[in-house]
């Protein structure tokens, strides 16, 4: 959303445009009567505009420029702010009927993120929030994100938290916004696969950057967005059109095995599944075939089963082993150590040096 639209000046009151007409005619000397007489418009008209109870049509705006010698877009654009700030001013007055429904977010954890201005009064709040989802009301939210977005309801976590679930998911997908991409090519998108494995091993601090840029031009858009409270969602595929994927990360788990695990695992769903599909990545999660098959293809970009099942016949439990394994498969050492773990050939707690920390760094 653009900074310059969304800092418009939009004033709490704006004065009927009438009340300037009737200050012109005082400064001039002239009445309601004479000036009904110049633009040949009834007194009574007249004296609505003033009152601000009639509108100043282009045609009127037109007749007072020629007798007041005051451009017609003055009156024109005086017209179209009053019935702008009275229209405001109306929902407003709604708004305030609805404010419950701001309990359904959690409208502070967005603030503190900058995902949407701190406001004092309720109904500014919900403004706010409708802003940041892009829906006109709260019954067009509950439409859009409870009705229409039919692939979350096996989610555990959408349906116990949906507002932080729908704020997280709408963060993602404005973001993406930003990310300029080609169209989707799946055969780019394995090339770019491959170099990302081969940036586990280095991660370098603008690591981030350099995979958005690698998946972007394949015309899958990755973005890293913190999670919520309420949310424990690490990661969601889905596509925004049909030559465009998105692959958003909330880095949950904040260690590197975690992380590029995630990552492939999502990768594995574009390449696998249909582009209807809509994919919550979270704890205890419904494992139907299609996690399965996504997790299966994590494992095997990351990790081949062929050299899995030579380095395990080896019965290498050390952490050196591990670095080794790490090494001649040209990833980060943390990943095996992760995939160890995971299998109980090492214990949770054995090796984690290996494992490099991330972790969210704002300013």
């Amino acid at each position: 959303m653009s900074e310059t639209i969304r800092n418009m000046y939009a004033p709490d009151q704006v004065s009927p445009p009438g009340k300037t007409l009737q200050e012109v005619l005082e400064l001039r000397g002239m009445s309601q009567a004479e000036l009904a007489s110049r633009t040949g418009r009834p007194k009574k008209t007249i004296n609505e505009i003033i009152r601000g109870k009639a509108a100043i049509t282009a045609e009127t705006a037109l007749q007072l420029e020629l007798v007041l010698g005051i451009p017609a877009s003055f009156w024109n654009s005086r017209e179209q702010q009053y019935r702008e700030a009275l229209a405001r001013q109306k929902e407003l007055e709604s708004l305030e009927d609805q404010a419950e429904w701001l309990d359904e977010v959690p409208y502070r954890a967005m603030v503190k993120l900058g995902w949407v201005r701190e406001q004092r009064e309720k109904s500014r709040q919900l403004q706010e929030v409708l802003m940041f989802f892009g829906v006109a009301s709260p019954d067009r939210w509950n439409e859009l994100w409870r009705g229409g977005q039919t692939a979350f309801r096996h989610s555990r976590s959408f349906r116990s938290e949906p507002g932080a679930i729908a704020a997280w998911l709408r963060k993602g997908e404005i973001d993406a916004q930003s990310v300029d991409s080609a169209d989707y090519d799946s055969n780019r998108f394995k090339e770019a696969l491959r170099r990302v494995r081969a940036l586990t091993r280095s991660m370098p601090s603008n690591f981030a950057s350099l995979l958005t840029g690698e998946c972007s031009e394949a015309g899958v858009i990755v973005v890293f967005v913190p999670e919520l409270p309420g949310t424990r969602v690490w990661g969601a595929t889905r596509w925004l059109s049909s030559t465009k994927a998105l692959v958003q990360l909330s880095l949950r788990y904040k260690t590197d095995d975690h992380l590029w695990f995630t990552f492939f695992h999502e990768a594995g769903h574009i390449l696998l599944h249909g582009k209807q599909d809509v994919f919550l990545e979270e704890p205890d999660h419904e494992q139907d075939q299609k996690e399965l098959d996504a997790d299966a293809f994590s494992r095997e970009w990351l990790i081949p089963e062929a050299k899995y099942k030579l380095f395990k016949r080896l019965r290498a439990r050390s952490c050196a082993a591990a670095s080794r394994f790490a090494y001649e498969l040209g990833i980060a050492p943390g990943i095996v150590v992760g995939r160890l773990q995971h299998d109980g050939i090492l214990a949770r707690t054995e090796c984690n040096e290996l494992k490099k920390k991330i972790d969210w760094v704002f300013e």
